[in-house]
């Protein structure tokens, strides 16, 4: 292949890290690469969305049943509704959390047989002084 000399559009590097106007020159190092590329869930949402569903059934139970308002038979105290709703918060929020989880868990299964490799030109810029 011949070396062909530079046009006046394309101005020589001088020796030196410097040009005239006494810029840094970079010097562009690329690498073509293949990746592999995959959805993935995000398990903060479906942990969050667990839980609201959590809040969202306690509420629910809550206020279906009411209870009778007698005192209970295992601890001979009479429980508000407040106190069924924390109870039933505390239960609902964990297992809605598991099962977000667990959703999340399954379903980033089923999209990791969904990959696929991709070429990527990777760019790498270096200042010389």
């Amino acid at each position: 292949m011949a070396v062909q000399p530079n046009t006046p559009d394309e101005p020589q590097a001088p020796a030196s890290g410097f040009d005239d106007d006494l810029e840094p020159i970079s010097v562009v190092e690329e690498h073509i690469e293949t990746v592999r590329v995959r959805r993935s869930p995000k398990y903060s949402v479906f942990l969050g969305g667990g839980a609201a569903l959590g809040v969202v059934v306690a509420m629910i139970l809550t206020f279906t049943f009411s209870g009778s308002g007698s005192t209970s038979s295992n601890t001979g105290l009479v429980y508000s509704s407040g106190q069924v709703f924390g109870f039933l918060l505390l239960i609902c929020i964990t297992v809605g959390v598991v099962v977000g989880g667990v959703v999340a868990l399954l379903l980033d299964r089923a999209l990791a047989k969904r990959t696929r490799d991709v070429i990527v030109d990777r760019e790498s810029v270096r200042v010389e002084d």
